[in-house]
């Protein structure tokens, strides 16, 4: 007869079992074909694929376009994780001041997260097209010059990361809602006998106790950066020139486009692995940061 451990022990896998086998067959499987894939060349005219070894891992040091979309999904992530972040934080300190009104509040932050994002794409095409946006039509009333926002290399890339801060902030705004609605008042009154600043408080108390969370938003923000693809069909197809063009836009050009899915299947890895590393780096570093209560 089983013991009750062992017992508890069968019940847990079990239960654990569904969970498991669809992580299995949906995540690591296709990952292990994708990497397997990535060293091989596609045959022409339905032929066998055949094994190329490092052949495409090699072409990405000759790749332009690779690089191109790298340098663009860095500067992508460098504006849309801490804009995002920082929005999403001072947002929820505003709902949560009990400001009147601060239901309205909270739906007008969280309603660009519940919206489709071809639908988000499309409102700001309209606030971006030339001569007939909303932003050039109050620029031309002001009297300045007419600009195209997204058929230019130097405002392309800014205005799709205007969007994508747009889309997140308030998403984020959830969690660090609910991480200050865990804080114990007590702390406050404390500060207040104490005679520190409100703005001290923030700075020594509440964003130190905020760490978890912005921890948990962190590793969100990186992965969202480096897998926003949606807005780019509407807003640019990573145009000009891929001025525009992101990391995983690109990876489905090759694959979808081109067909060229062994040179895909290898960019992809890239991405998988450039992602893996980031949440590492992020853990290791933010781990120490950390105060869990």
């Amino acid at each position: 007869m089983p013991r009750p451990a062992t017992m508890r022990n069968i019940h847990a896998w079990l239960l654990l079992l569904p969970a498991m086998a669809f992580i299995v067959a949906f995540t690591h499987v296709p990952a292990v074909n994708t990497f397997i894939h990535s060293f091989m060349l596609d045959g022409k005219g339905g032929a066998p694929a055949t094994f190329v070894g490092l052949e495409h891992y090699m072409y990405l040091f000759e790749d332009e376009v690779f690089r191109k979309a790298l340098v663009n999904n860095l500067l992508f992530a460098s504006g849309t994780i801490p804009l995002s972040i920082g929005l999403a934080m001072l947002m929820a300190f505003m709902v949560n001041a009990g400001l009147a009104g601060q239901s309205v509040l909270r739906l007008c932050y969280f309603v660009p997260t519940v919206l489709p994002m071809i639908a988000v794409a499309n409102i700001w095409l309209f606030f971006f097209t030339p001569e007939y946006g909303l932003l050039e039509q109050v620029r031309g009333a002001l009297g300045f010059s007419g600009v195209n926002w997204l058929g230019n290399e130097s405002t392309a890339l800014p205005c799709v990361i205007a969007v994508a801060v747009w889309k997140d902030a308030g998403f984020f705004m959830i969690f660090y809602l609910a991480a200050l609605q865990q804080i114990s008042p007590s702390l406050g009154e404390a500060a207040m006998l104490e005679g520190a600043s409100r703005l001290y408080f923030y700075r020594r108390v509440v964003i130190p106790l905020l760490m978890p969370t912005t921890l948990f938003v962190l590793v969100n923000a990186t992965i969202n950066a480096f897998r926003m693809v949606d807005h780019l069909f509407v807003l640019t197809q990573g145009g000009p020139n891929n001025a525009s063009s992101l990391l995983l836009y690109y990876i489905y050009e090759v694959s979808f486009k081109y067909w060229d899915t062994g040179y895909g299947a290898a960019l992809t890895m890239v991405l998988l692995a450039f992602l893996g590393l980031a949440s590492i780096g992020q853990f290791g570093f933010f781990e120490r940061k950390v105060h869990y209560r």
